[in-house]
């Protein structure tokens, strides 16, 4: 086991126990007296134990429900002021801000690490090179910062903004997500190879989840954020030609044709919901059991047998899926959480 210190954490998440290893020291030492070596041995067994109690756990647990009130209460307002602002001038930047926590949080955790800036930073690598959003980010910030500086950290305000999203897109109440965690200080390209591709199998996006600690009903449902994506050609085009995927529906195929014509621009953007591409709803399910869904590795979803009825069944329920999406979401958004690391000035880069 691994001794944890909370530095950040110290006043909210562990005041009462933290503060009290003094005392609980000092009232073994008059209690007994002059001790043996071997009390000495025994209790201080006791007292790494108690530390170990009331400091490891889950490192989630360094997260707290209002984590901020105590030291900014107005940040997550603040926050989402920024983000609803952003998503009512263009509702793609909404889903732009979920794929970009999404992206965060499966490289070296939920830790804002997707924002440095860098020759080698996690943005250069391929995956995330059409992602959007960072500026929003910026925005939300500096807000924050002109009320509580050195305060509230960028990974915080990139999960409140994934979250502040769903709600502006219409996928419900804005749900209460836990605060506390730390900016990391690491970004490479190199590490982003857990990111699913577009062109995975179920198996594969099924397993680069599990590797966060997320389950497979878990992967369905944060797989229907995809409700309100938007996809450049380059990243269905082999679905297309030179033959058409039999898994998709010849008329949706022949629609793609016409976006994405064979030799045409690879970047051009289309929408990942056919019916409603602007609201975070449930008919991404409903598309995939039509062989509508744009991605090799959503299609897949409505045939694999460890997935298939998970998909009817949010097809068949939007209320249902909306209410389940909040825990998957919270859990995404506890994947990785650092337990050192620092609350960034700049979210683009590392404190001097």
């Amino acid at each position: 086991m691994r001794l944890l210190i909370y530095n950040h954490f110290y006043t909210d998440s562990y005041p009462t126990g933290i503060r009290k290893f003094g005392s609980i020291h000092q009232a073994w030492t008059y209690h007994f007296g002059i001790m043996t070596r071997r009390q000495e041995s025994i209790h201080l067994v006791t007292l790494v134990l108690l530390v170990s109690s009331l400091c490891l756990g889950t490192v989630t647990e360094a997260l707290q429900n209002g984590y901020y009130l105590p030291t900014c209460p107005l940040a997550e307002l603040l926050v989402n002021d920024v983000v609803s602002k952003a998503v009512f001038s263009d509702r793609t930047n909404g889903a732009a801000l979920i794929r970009l926590l999404f992206h965060d949080c499966f490289v070296e955790g939920c830790d804002a690490s997707i924002s440095l800036d860098g020759p080698n930073s996690e943005k250069t690598a391929v995956p995330n090179l059409s992602l959007r959003g960072f500026d929003i980010i910026d925005q939300a910030k500096a807000r924050v910062e002109a009320v509580c500086p050195g305060v509230v950290s960028c990974a915080d305000i990139i999960a409140m903004a994934a979250r502040d999203s769903y709600a502006a897109l219409g996928g419900g109440i804005r749900f209460p997500i836990k605060t506390g965690r730390l900016d990391g200080t690491v970004s490479l390209a190199s590490e982003t190879g857990d990111i699913p591709s577009p062109f995975s199998t179920a198996d594969a996006v099924l397993s680069s989840f599990a590797n966060k600690g997320l389950n497979t009903e878990q992967t369905v449902l944060l797989s229907g954020a995809h409700t309100v994506g938007k996809a450049q050609c380059a990243a269905f085009s082999q679905r297309l030609y030179p033959t058409v995927d039999p898994t998709l529906d010849p008329n949706y195929a022949a629609q793609l044709k016409i976006q994405c014509p064979q030799g045409g621009s690879p970047s051009v953007l289309n929408n990942m919901d056919v019916v409603s591409p602007s609201l975070f709803d449930n008919f991404y399910y409903t598309n995939l059991l039509q062989n509508k869904g744009l991605f090799t590795s959503d299609q897949s979803l409505a045939t694999s047998a460890a997935t298939q009825a998970l998909v009817t069944k949010y097809a068949l329920n939007p209320v249902l899926f909306n209410l389940n999406f909040i825990g998957a979401f919270n859990a995404m958004a506890e994947v990785g959480v650092k337990t050192a690391g620092q609350v960034r000035t700049n979210c683009r880069a590392v404190n001097p």
